[in-house]
C-alpha cells in the first residue's frame, strides 16, 4: 500500500495541464474518474507556475492535490516520501524516472528522481517514492 512520510511541500499556481476541473464524484458534470493529475510529477512552466511533468525536463516535485482550474493552488511535494501514479509495474528498490505523461517509470531519457519503496502490480497503481530530485 502506498503512503506519504515526512513530505515537504510548496504551493504554486496550476497551468492548464494540471488545473483540470474534476468536481465531486457522482455529481453531474464531474469527470470520471475524478483524480485529475494528482500524484503526477510536475515541472516549472512559468513564474510560480507548474504543469504536467515529462521525460524531457527535471520535475520540481509531485502534485499532491487536484487544482480545479488554471491559476488555482497546486500543492507540490518536493522532499520526502510521496505517492506517485506508476506508468508500469514497479518493484521496491527500482530507480524512478518520469514518463512522458508525468507518471513514475523505470526507464526514460531524463534524470533519476527517486527510489521506489513499495511495489505495484500494474500501471496506474500508486507507488511510494523517496524523492531525490536535484540530489
Amino acid at each position: 500500500m502506498a503512503y506519504d512520510e515526512s513530505l515537504r511541500s510548496i504551493t504554486l499556481k496550476a497551468d492548464a495541464t494540471v488545473g483540470i476541473y474534476t468536481g465531486v464524484p457522482g455529481v453531474p458534470g464531474s469527470a470520471n474518474p475524478n483524480a485529475g493529475k494528482q500524484y503526477h510529477f510536475v515541472k516549472v512552466t512559468g513564474v510560480g507556475q507548474v504543469g504536467l511533468g515529462d521525460a524531457s525536463a527535471t520535475p520540481v516535485g509531485v502534485l499532491q492535490n487536484k487544482p480545479q482550474g488554471v491559476g488555482h493552488a497546486a500543492t507540490v511535494g518536493f522532499h520526502g516520501v510521496t505517492r506517485v501514479v506508476s506508468d508500469v509495474a514497479i518493484t521496491a528498490g527500482d530507480l524512478i524516472k518520469v514518463s512522458a505523461d508525468g507518471q513514475a517509470a523505470k526507464t526514460g531519457a531524463g534524470p533519476t528522481v527517486g527510489i521506489a519503496l513499495t511495489t505495484t502490480a500494474a500501471a496506474g497503481d500508486l507507488v511510494s517514492v523517496l524523492l531525490t530530485i536535484g540530489a
